[in-house]
């Protein structure tokens, strides 16, 4: 083992290998659900339950940078109607890193796994940002039998690949702040230089790079996330064997894709935002063509994570829209 103490607060106890454990990263705080953990094989993933095992189950995936706790002010609604269950990915919260070994089939199968071990019965899939291109990958690419339905809440399908089949790619969008994660926090934090990527948001020609806020400590979010996780998006390798277009071609179970605040910045022409109207339009052409239910719904003034933000408009739209779901 090693020791690295980065400028960033986050001092980590590491493998030979670079990736710490998760219980030797003395970073996490409390929450009012209690945490649990799976081995899947090759790593434990942590998650939380919620609700009562006679209720639909629900399977929340969270965003990139986020752990299961963005949920957490939703789940208490949630679980009125669902059984819940909330995951942290691999290289996020609790859940082991795991050293180049960060992509959507790879995160896909580890929910698989979940699935079947842990929730054991048909489950409704709701994941924001890139958890919602996980919930379509899910309905694409999950055993038979394990998914009814996916809410792809503000998904950033064809933005989030660096070389897409429609509009813009990822370093058009939210690109350029992984590459300064990269370049300033470094694979599993091996970096830590927090400062210069804060001064570096503030001085980015990229309107997405902006938006990260310039604390004098990293916030919670991000001290439990793998900064790799950027890197492989931002180098396209993330989804280089699952691109997009093929994997909604391959869509099995109803979608619901919710689209939120979003423009083109006029300075630079790139997208602010999860996907474009464009992009937008090409998935629902796309997965429409299979012959599978596709839902749209815009909101145009809710932030990119509205179960964190607006719990109870969000609630409302996965209940609505679930209670159209065919039984299981």
């Amino acid at each position: 083992m090693r020791f690295k103490a980065g400028k960033s607060g986050v001092d980590q106890m590491t493998s030979e290998a670079g990736a710490p454990h998760p219980a030797n990263r003395d970073i996490f705080v409390s929450h009012s659900f209690p945490e649990q953990q799976v081995d899947l094989g090759e790593i434990t993933l942590n998650y939380v339950e919620a609700g009562d095992a006679s209720k639909p189950a629900l399977l929340l995936v969270p965003e990139q940078t986020g752990s299961w706790w963005s949920y957490e002010p939703s789940i208490a609604l949630l679980a009125e109607n669902f059984h819940v269950f909330a995951v942290d990915l691999r290289g996020q919260g609790r859940s082991d890193w795991t050293p180049r070994r960060y992509s959507l089939d790879n995160f896909g199968n580890d929910l698989v796994r979940f699935i079947a071990l842990v929730i054991k019965r048909p489950t409704i899939v709701a994941g924001n940002s890139s958890g919602g291109v996980l919930a379509a990958w899910l309905s694409a690419y999950a055993m038979p039998g394990q998914i009814r339905g996916a809410l792809c809440e503000d998904a950033p399908f064809f933005a989030s690949e660096l070389t897409p089949a429609y509009g813009h790619p990822i370093r058009q969008a939210a690109g350029p702040a992984f590459a300064l994660m990269r370049d300033y926090l470094g694979d599993q934090w091996s970096v830590g230089n927090w400062e210069g990527f804060a001064a570096a948001t503030k001085a980015s020609r990229s309107p997405i790079a902006r938006l990260f806020f310039a604390t004098d400590e990293a916030p919670q979010n991000l001290k439990e996330y793998d900064p790799e996780w950027g890197r492989a998006f931002f180098e396209g390798t993330v989804a280089l064997h699952c691109p997009h277009d093929r994997m909604l071609a391959q869509i099995k179970k109803p979608i619901l894709l919710t689209h939120h605040a979003h423009h083109i910045d006029p300075e630079t022409g790139d997208l602010v935002g999860a996907l474009s109207d464009f992009q937008a339009q090409k998935v629902q052409e796309i997965v429409r063509s299979t012959g599978v239910r596709f839902d749209y719904r815009s909101f145009p003034e809710a932030l990119h994570m509205m179960h964190l933000f607006d719990p109870p408009l969000y609630t409302q739209v996965l209940r609505e829209w679930a209670a159209t779901l065919p039984d299981a």
